[in-house]
């Protein structure tokens, strides 16, 4: 059984410097990274057509997806002829330092206490791609407002990762065929540098996000009003974004870092990891002089393959029809894609039959 160490926030500091090779190899894969060991690796492949992708491989503990799209920016400044980039990059790793926690970590949520799968453990894991169109999540987002009704605790406004959020949660729970009586954890990944005060330098570009944390019982995620959930999402947002809770955050992650402590891979399928990349902004942004890129997308290999994650890209920049979509990354066990290929199509009932279009279609491994 594979066990990783949580990606620490603190990294021992090491020059970074950036390696233009003398020529390209044969493959037409060029290298830009000192050596083969270093923590963050880009690799450029040219195709027949002109058209090339930039690869990039990193460590966690160097930096977050943020930290990653000021390295490509960087890269593509470098390219366009600058002698430096607009932002420099900053270290400052000491500005995420707490005194670590006293006593035993803390779980989110009981382990024992977790729902379980039939279809778990298991290695035989598919990728799907499913792209949801901005017009189902604007009818989503009135579906629940109107589901509201005249209760005044839930009356507000719903964001698209509040009731996508939501709405994969449960798929997933159904899918999985979770056990009612047991419990789930929704966890999304919320970028701090925002809310720190005083502010982190623009420049700095390692770790800066905490886990908001949800837990509900299956029988309450499943059977209640789905309007509930994404409320309880918006106030878990709230909560995770108060300056107690994030160094008490920070504090705990350099418990982990003291103890050596090793986190256990194996997933039952109770929990979901929600990290969003449509904030990143490399789709719109980033300019190696030939325009914008027209698609950005995460390799599934090691953390990606993990059953418990689930990502939100920006829709691809070919089909100005997409614009305002979201598209929704999963790695789940081949027995139960097909049920959450059901649920996804299932959010067409609230318009069109194709608003939910299957890009990379499930039945095929990538």
């Amino acid at each position: 059984m594979e066990t990783h160490q949580l990606a620490p926030l603190l990294l021992d500091r090491k020059d970074v410097v950036l390696v233009k090779p003398a020529k390209p190899t044969p493959s037409k894969t060029l290298s830009f990274s000192t050596i083969d060991n270093d923590p963050n690796l880009e690799f450029v492949t040219k195709f027949p057509c002109g058209g090339f992708t930039i690869g990039m491989g990193l460590s966690h503990s160097v930096c977050d997806g943020f930290g990653a799209s000021q390295l490509f920016r960087a890269l593509a400044e470098l390219a366009s002829g600058k002698s430096e980039p607009l932002v420099k990059p900053v270290w400052e790793r000491e500005r995420l330092v707490a005194k670590s926690t006293q006593g035993p970590l803390q779980s989110p949520v009981d382990k024992n206490s977790l729902a379980s799968s039939p279809y778990l453990i298991t290695n035989d894991i598919m990728h799907g791609c499913f792209f949801v169109k901005a017009e189902t999540i604007k009818r989503l987002k009135m579906s629940l407002m109107k589901e509201c009704g005249d209760h005044e605790e839930m009356k507000g406004s719903f964001t698209t990762i509040e009731v996508l959020g939501a709405y994969i949660w449960r798929s997933r729970f159904r899918a999985f065929k979770l056990n009612p009586d047991g419990n789930t954890l929704f966890c999304l990944a919320m970028g701090i540098r925002h809310l720190l005060n005083p502010p982190l330098p623009s420049g700095y570009y390692g770790n800066a996000f905490v886990g908001s944390n949800l837990v509900m019982t299956g029988k309450d995620l499943n059977e209640g009003p789905l309007s509930r959930v994404a409320k309880l999402i918006k106030e878990s947002k709230k909560h995770a974004s108060n300056a107690h809770y994030i160094w008490s955050q920070i504090s705990m992650l350099d418990k982990v870092r003291e103890l050596n402590f090793k986190i256990n891979s194996s997933d039952n399928g109770a929990s979901m990891v929600l990290t969003d990349w449509r904030q990143l902004g490399l789709l719109e942004e980033l300019d190696f002089g030939w325009k914008g890129l027209a698609n950005m997308i995460p390799v599934p290999l090691k953390m990606f393959g993990f059953v418990y994650l689930c990502i939100f890209l920006p829709p691809c920049n070919l089909d100005p029809s997409t614009r305002g979509g979201v598209r929704v990354l999963v790695s789940l066990p081949r027995a139960v894609m097909p049920k959450f290929k059901e649920e996804m199509h299932a959010l067409s009932q609230l318009g069109d039959d194709d608003d939910i279009v299957p890009m990379l279609e499930p039945a095929i491994l990538i």
